[in-house]
Parts: C-alpha cells; sequence; structure tokens
C-alpha cells in the first residue's frame, strides 16, 4: 500500500513538473544545443547554406581584436556587481533600524529596479550630459573645471555605465539584505553590546557572517545577471563611443543580429557560457572560506 502511494505521489510530480521540464527543454536545452552546432558552421541569418567549417569560427573569436575589448569591459562592467552589494548592505544596515519614512525609502531605493530600462537610459542620459547635465554642473560648482566626458569619452563611458548598474541593482540587493537582517536574533546585538562591542565591530564580526550566505547569493545571481545583460547598454550607448563600451553579452547580439553571422556569435556565446561556468565554479569552491550557514 505504501509502495503504491509513493508511485502515484510520484506520478502526480512528474505531472506537475512536466509543464515546466517541456518548456526548459523547447527554450533552453534544445536552443543551447543547436547553438553549439551552428558555431561550427558559417551560417549566416537568411541563407538557407549551411557549411561545416570546424574550428574555424573558435580560431577567429581568438584573433580577433573586438573580442578582446568587449571582454575586457565585461570584467570592468563586473566590478559594479561587489560595489553594488557593499553599498546595498551599508543602506540596509541603516534602514533596518528606525529611520524617518523608512517604509518610503525602501520603495524609493527598489523603484530603480522594476523601472522600464529605456527610461532609466533616458535619465542617465540627461545627468551624465557632458555640457549641460546636472552631475558636471554641480561638479563645476565644488570647483572642479573639467569634469569627465561620461558617457561621450571611450575613457569614462564603461565607467559611467557601471555607475548607472549599480545604481539600477541597488534596490534589489537591499531588500534582500533587509530580509536576512531581519533573521538575526536581538539577543546576539544585545549581548555584544553589553560586553563592550562597537557598532562597526557588531557589523564587521556579527551581522556580516550572519547574512554571508545571502552575500553569497547575491554575488553569483550579480555576476550571472551582468555578465549577460546589455539592454541598459544598449538603449544608452549602443556599445560607443567606439567600442568602449561594447560587452560580450552585447557583441553577441550584434553578431548575430546586425551582421547576421551566426556561426560567429555563437561562438562567442559558448564562450560567454565558458566564463559563467568558471566564474560560478571559483565561488562554490571559494565559499567554504567565508560563507557561514
Amino acid at each position: 500500500m505504501n509502495k503504491s502511494w509513493m508511485q502515484k505521489q510520484s506520478r502526480l510530480g512528474y505531472i506537475f513538473i512536466g509543464p515546466n521540464m517541456l518548456g526548459v527543454l523547447l527554450f533552453f536545452v534544445i536552443p543551447a544545443a543547436y547553438s553549439f552546432y551552428l558555431m561550427f558552421t558559417d551560417y549566416r541569418f537568411m541563407n538557407p547554406e549551411i557549411h561545416f567549417i570546424g574550428l574555424d569560427n573558435v580560431v577567429r573569436m581568438l584573433g580577433d581584436g573586438n573580442f578582446y575589448v568587449a571582454l575586457k569591459n565585461t570584467f570592468i562592467f563586473l566590478l559594479a556587481v561587489p560595489v553594488s552589494i557593499l553599498l546595498s548592505f551599508a543602506v540596509a544596515v541603516i534602514l533596518n533600524k528606525s529611520v524617518y519614512m523608512l517604509k518610503t525609502l525602501r520603495a524609493l531605493y527598489f523603484m530603480p529596479y522594476i523601472t522600464s530600462g529605456v527610461a532609466i537610459a533616458f535619465v542617465w542620459m540627461l545627468l551624465f550630459q557632458p555640457t549641460s547635465g546636472p552631475i558636471n554642473g554641480f561638479l563645476r560648482g565644488i570647483g572642479i573645471a573639467h569634469p569627465p566626458g561620461w558617457l561621450s569619452t571611450t575613457e569614462t563611458s564603461m565607467y559611467a555605465i557601471d555607475i548607472i548598474w549599480i545604481w539600477f541593482m541597488l534596490g534589489y540587493n537591499m531588500i534582500i539584505f533587509l530580509a536576512a537582517l531581519q533573521e538575526i536574533p536581538e539577543e546576539l546585538m544585545e549581548a555584544a553590546t553589553i560586553d563592550g562591542a562597537r557598532r562597526w565591530q557588531i557589523i564587521r564580526r556579527i551581522v556580516w557572517p550572519l547574512v554571508s550566505p545571502t552575500t553569497f547569493l547575491l554575488l553569483i545571481t550579480g555576476l550571472i545577471m551582468t555578465i549577460k545583460n546589455f539592454g541598459i547598454i544598449q538603449a544608452i550607448t549602443q556599445g560607443g563611443p567606439g567600442n568602449s563600451t561594447t560587452v560580450l553579452s552585447l557583441y553577441i547580439y550584434q553578431n548575430a543580429f546586425r551582421y547576421y553571422d551566426m556561426g560567429y556569435a555563437a561562438a562567442v556565446s559558448w564562450a560567454l557560457f565558458a566564463i559563467i561556468l568558471i566564474f560560478t565554479v571559483l565561488q562554490w569552491v571559494g565559499q567554504k572560506r567565508w560563507v557561514h550557514y
């Protein structure tokens, strides 16, 4: 009887997960397998002829200067993730206490994460306008005669994108940190205070280790989300000026849907997959040293 009941429950379980697994198969597994096949071909969009060319696309990628520019920009883009996590932790610690207009502040910090990417692009293009934008106007007002060109120069454009991305991710990370902070027992804080620990010591020695699983989660998801994202960059700079803000995900999009070079785009996409896999494995291995469950 018990065995029959277990078999029935197993069948019900498969029925419930079936639609989701079908979606994964149709929209992830099959396209991934097809892109792996395309990597070894010269397939171009709207061209019915496909020829197997072996590793030519991989060799081309390894000799492509634009690929290495995109790779460098991707790593610069990833710098926004740890910065955003640290800032959001600081904001969450502040908002976890009694603060005036607390609920309003939480909503305002989270608002950018649910705002349209096009709206974000338009606002930040105005803010970073080099001649009449409010950011450079403020910098001139405090005595900086030659403020940065931000999005208009190749030297600063990628760092301006980082600032935008930090601002975009801040609210989401803060909400997750707030949930983790509210799970920390107050008795630990009170005991540390009675023992003479200062506020920054409590945060460093007690709060930060206790939220390290949350930090690990945000680090993994943040890196993966960042390394795949290109929507905001496409809306703001389209990869320019020059190729100064072209990241790997945008480079894949450009090759696939601007130049219709699907085979080469597939090769770069698998290189991007390898980078994501390496980052994820390194984090899973490294978490044993600093994540406390």
